[in-house]
C-alpha cells in the first residue's frame, strides 16, 4: 500500500500517462474506498467535473486560455484512458468518493513557463536519472521506467514508486513555481483530512510533488501562502481569481495520440501512446505482439517487403532481448530493437529515436519512422454532444453559412465581387486564427502585380474542432478573436520588420484596416533600426505592393504606406553599400530587396518625391567596389541600367569572367535588369556567349551551378527569347525550345565533358592519343 499518515491520508506519486500507475490508482481506490480522492489538476474545473465525465471518447484535454495587458498564455491538461489522474476521477466517483482537483488553475503565474500541466519534470532530476540509467544499462528515462515499473508484476509497485520518487526528489529543490503549487495542494489535503473524520483520503499527484506534500501536510499550517489563504463557503481553499481586466477561460477539447507523443515534441509522461494504450488494455505480452503486427501492416501498405520469416525473426529477437534484459515480457524497446534487427539491413545515419527523447531527427531511416508512427497511433478523441463549447465555434458556423462557404468544396473567388471578397476575408481571418478548413493555392502575393482572384482548396482536418476551441480563447466572435490574435502578434514580433511585413499583408487580406494601420506604424518605427537587408526588402515589397495595388482595402496611394516606402528605400540603399565579401555567393534575398528598391523608384518615386539620383550614385559605387559581393555589383549595374542611367554591361561582364564569379554577378544583373537584357542591346548576350564558349570543360563545370541560378531569374518566355538569340548568333535554324528541353541534366553533361577532357589529357601524356593515322595500318 502507498504511504499513509496516521490520520488516514494516502499519497500516491505517479508518472503522468503511465499504465502501471493507473493500475495502482484503481487498485488503491478499490482497497481503500476513500471518502475523498484529490487529484493534481486545475481547481477551477471542480464545478464542471460532470462536464469532464460526460462520456467522451479519449483522449481529451482541458484547454485554458488567459490574456491580460501584459501576458497571453495557453495551456493543456490532457487525459487518455491510462492517465492516472483520469482513472482517479472515474474510479473515485464510481466508488462513491468525493473527487476534487487540487492544483492551481493553468492560467496562474506558476504555470507561465508551461504549455502542458502534465509534462514531466525529468530535467529537474536529470543527474539522478542518468545515474540510474547507467547502473541499469538502459538508454533513457523511458526505458528505465519500463524496466522498473511497466513490465512485470504489480506486487510492491507502490513501495517501489515511493522509493524511486523519494530518491529523485531528494536531489532536487522545487523552484518558486512548484513551491507555490505544492503549498496550495497541501492546503486542500489538510482540508480534506479535517472533513473526512478519520475516513481514508487518497492524494494522486506527480511523483515529484509527493515527498513535499507529505512534509507540508504533516507540518503546521503556514500563516499564509503565496497562493492565498482564503476558503470558500464550503471550507475548501478558495479558487484563485484572475486579475481584474484579465480574461481566463477553460474548455474541453478533443486531443490526439499524436499530440501526446514525445516523438512529436510533447514531453509527456510516456511516448508511443498507442502502444501504452494496448499495454493498458491487454497487458505487455499482447501489446508486444500487436506492435509487431501494426509495424508490419504499415510497412506493407507502403510497399516495403516484410515476410513471415522477418516477423518470426523480429519476435524471436525481441524475446531474446527481453530475457537478456531481465524482462518477464518484451518491453517496448525490446520489440523495437528486434524489429530493427530483422527489417533494417542498411546502415543507420541517425541513432535509433527510442534511445533518446524528443522529435525524430532528420535522416531517420524510413522503416524506423514507420515503427515510431505505429507506436504513436492515429486515435483522436471526440467530445460528448452535450459538451459546452466556446461561443466562437457557433459564430464560425454561422459566418460560414452566411457567406455560403462549404468546407467540403474548393472555392474560386473573384475579389472584385463584394460577396467573394467577404468570403476571402473570412477565410483569411480563420487562417490567422490557425483554424483548418481551406488552404489558399492562388491569390495576391507580396510585391506581385495586382491579382484579383483566389483559389482555395478544401482541406478537412481531424483537429479542426480543437483548433476552433483553442482559438475561442481569443474572443467569442471571429472578428473579436482575430483582432486579439493580431494584437498579440504585433506585440510579440516587436521590432522584427520581416514578421511585421507578413502581418501587414495578412491583415490587408483579412480586411482588418485598423490592424493594418497598427502593423504599418510598427514597421515605420522599426525601419530605422533594421540591420538585415533581406528582411527590409520583404517589408518594402509588402508596403509598395499595398501602396500600388490595394484598391480593395482602400490603401492604394495611402500616405502612411508612402512614408514607409520612402524610409525603406533610403535604409535599403544604406545597408546594401555596407555589404562586403568579394567571394560571397549570390543571395536571392538581398537581390529581391534591391528589386523592391528598383520598383519603388520606378513606380512610386515620382509620386512620393523620391529622388533617384542618390540611389544611382550608391549603385555606381557598389558596381565599382571590388570588395562588394559579385551579385550586388551586378545588381547595382542592373539598377542603373533599368532606371535609364546607362551602363555598359557588355564591357563590365568581361571584368567578371572568372568561373567562380561570373554566375553570381549575372544573377544580380538579371534580377534587376531582365527586360533590358532580353529587349535591349544584345551585345551583352554576344559577349557572354563568347566567354562561355571559350571556357574549358573544368571551368564551365565550376561556373555552371551559379549560371543556372542566374538564368533562373528569367521566366520561361524570356528564357526562350535568350535561347533564340543564342541560336541566331550561331547561325543555326533550330527552334529555340530545343535549348530549353534537354534530354539530360546540363550539370551531368558538363561533368561528362570535363571527364572526357581529363581522359584525353591523360592519354596524350602517355602518348596514347594521336591525331595521325595508325602506324599499324588501322583506321
Amino acid at each position: 500500500m502507498a504511504t499513509s499518515d496516521p490520520d488516514g491520508v494516502t499519497f500516491l506519486g505517479v508518472r503522468h500517462h503511465s499504465p502501471a500507475c493507473a493500475r495502482l490508482v484503481a487498485a488503491t481506490i478499490a482497497a481503500l474506498r476513500p471518502a475523498y480522492v484529490l487529484v493534481e489538476g486545475p481547481v477551477d474545473l471542480n464545478d464542471r467535473l460532470d462536464e469532464l465525465l460526460l462520456g467522451h471518447e479519449l483522449p481529451i484535454a482541458v484547454f485554458t486560455a488567459y490574456r491580460d495587458s501584459g501576458r497571453r498564455h495557453a495551456s493543456w491538461s490532457p487525459f487518455c484512458g491510462y492517465s492516472p489522474e483520469w482513472v482517479a476521477l472515474t474510479e473515485g466517483r464510481a466508488a462513491g468518493a468525493e473527487v476534487r482537483f487540487i492544483d492551481l488553475p493553468a492560467w496562474h503565474p506558476a504555470f507561465a513557463r508551461r504549455a502542458n500541466r502534465y509534462a514531466d519534470a525529468d530535467q529537474r532530476y536529470a543527474d539522478a536519472v542518468a545515474r540510474l540509467c547507467a547502473t541499469l544499462a538502459v538508454d533513457n528515462v523511458d526505458a528505465l521506467w519500463d524496466h522498473l515499473f511497466e513490465i512485470g508484476s504489480d506486487d510492491g509497485l507502490a513501495e517501489r514508486l515511493a522509493t524511486y520518487f523519494d530518491l529523485l526528489r531528494g536531489e532536487s529543490e522545487a523552484g518558486e513555481d512548484d513551491a507555490a503549487r505544492e503549498a496550495y495542494m497541501a492546503r486542500w489535503v489538510r482540508a480534506a483530512r479535517s472533513r473526512a473524520g478519520g475516513r481514508p483520503v487518497l492524494v494522486v499527484t506527480g511523483g515529484f510533488h509527493r515527498p513535499a506534500l507529505i512534509r507540508l501536510v504533516d507540518a503546521a499550517p503556514p500563516a499564509g501562502s503565496a497562493a492565498g489563504a482564503d476558503v470558500d463557503d464550503a471550507g475548501w481553499p478558495a479558487v484563485p481569481a484572475p486579475d481584474p481586466g484579465a480574461v481566463a477561460s477553460s474548455y474541453l477539447v478533443p486531443y490526439s495520440f499524436k499530440r501526446l507523443d514525445a516523438f512529436d515534441g510533447y514531453q509527456s509522461g510516456m511516448p508511443s501512446p498507442a502502444y501504452y494504450q494496448r499495454l493498458w488494455e491487454d497487458g505487455p505480452e499482447r501489446a508486444a505482439d500487436a506492435l509487431v503486427e501494426t509495424v508490419a501492416t504499415r510497412l506493407r501498405a507502403r510497399r516495403q517487403p516484410v515476410s513471415t520469416a522477418d516477423l518470426v525473426a523480429a519476435r524471436t529477437m525481441a524475446g531474446g532481448l527481453a530475457r537478456l534484459r531481465g524482462h518477464a515480457h518484451p518491453a517496448r524497446v525490446d520489440v523495437l530493437d528486434g524489429l530493427v534487427s530483422a527489417l533494417v539491413s542498411d546502415a543507420l545515419d541517425e541513432p535509433l529515436p527510442w534511445t533518446a527523447r524528443g522529435r525524430l531527427a532528420a535522416g531517420t531511416h524510413p522503416a524506423v519512422v514507420e515503427m515510431v508512427a505505429a507506436l504513436s497511433g492515429r486515435r483522436t478523441g471526440r467530445l460528448h454532444p452535450d459538451t459546452p463549447l466556446p461561443p466562437l465555434v457557433r459564430d464560425v458556423e454561422v459566418e460560414l453559412r452566411r457567406h455560403g462557404v462549404d468546407l467540403s468544396a474548393d472555392l474560386d473567388l473573384d475579389l472584385t465581387d463584394p460577396a467573394d471578397l467577404d468570403r476571402s476575408r473570412l477565410l483569411h481571418r480563420l487562417r490567422l486564427l490557425g483554424v483548418a478548413g481551406h488552404v489558399r493555392e492562388r491569390g495576391p502575393r507580396v510585391g506581385a502585380d495586382v491579382v484579383l482572384s483566389e483559389h482555395w482548396s478544401a482541406r478537412p482536418a481531424p483537429d479542426r474542432l480543437s483548433e476552433l476551441i483553442e482559438a475561442g480563447g481569443y474572443g467569442p466572435t471571429v472578428l473579436d478573436a482575430v483582432t486579439a490574435r493580431v494584437e498579440e502578434r504585433i506585440s510579440l514580433v516587436a521590432g522584427d520588420v520581416d514578421a511585421l511585413a507578413v502581418l501587414l499583408f495578412d491583415t490587408a487580406l483579412g480586411g482588418l484596416r485598423a490592424h493594418s494601420t497598427r502593423a504599418l506604424a510598427a514597421i515605420a518605427e522599426a525601419v530605422g533600426a533594421v540591420t538585415e537587408l533581406r528582411a527590409l526588402g520583404r517589408a518594402l515589397a509588402v508596403a509598395l505592393g499595398l501602396w500600388r495595388h490595394d484598391r480593395l482595402l482602400g490603401s492604394a496611394g495611402a500616405a502612411p504606406l508612402g512614408a514607409v516606402v520612402t524610409a525603406a528605400v533610403d535604409r535599403a540603399l544604406w545597408l546594401a553599400e555596407g555589404v562586403h565579401g568579394a567571394t560571397a555567393p549570390a543571395d536571392p534575398g538581398r537581390l529581391a530587396a534591391l528589386v523592391a528598391v528598383r520598383d519603388a523608384l520606378r513606380y512610386a518615386g515620382p509620386t512620393l518625391g523620391i529622388d533617384a539620383a542618390p540611389a544611382l550614385a550608391v549603385a555606381a559605387r557598389i558596381a565599382a567596389d571590388p570588395t562588394a559581393p559579385p551579385d550586388l555589383r551586378g545588381a547595382a549595374l542592373g539598377l542603373r541600367w533599368s532606371l535609364g542611367a546607362g551602363g555598359d554591361a557588355a564591357r563590365a561582364v568581361r571584368a567578371v569572367a572568372a568561373p567562380t564569379v561570373l554566375g553570381d554577378w549575372l544573377a544580380g544583373l538579371f534580377a534587376l535588369a531582365r527586360e533590358e537584357v532580353v529587349d535591349g542591346d544584345r551585345a551583352l548576350l554576344a559577349v557572354l556567349d563568347g566567354l562561355l564558349a571559350a571556357m574549358s570543360p573544368h571551368d564551365f563545370l565550376v561556373a555552371l551551378p551559379a549560371l543556372r541560378q542566374a538564368f533562373g531569374w528569367f521566366p520561361p518566355r524570356e528564357r526562350e527569347a535568350v535561347a533564340r538569340h543564342v541560336i541566331d548568333l550561331r547561325g543555326a535554324a533550330d527552334p529555340a525550345r530545343t535549348l530549353l528541353r534537354l534530354d539530360a541534366d546540363p550539370l551531368l553533361v558538363a561533368r561528362a565533358r570535363a571527364l572526357d577532357a581529363r581522359v584525353d589529357a591523360l592519354l596524350a601524356r602517355e602518348g596514347l592519343l594521336s591525331d595521325g593515322p595508325d602506324p599499324h595500318g588501322g583506321p
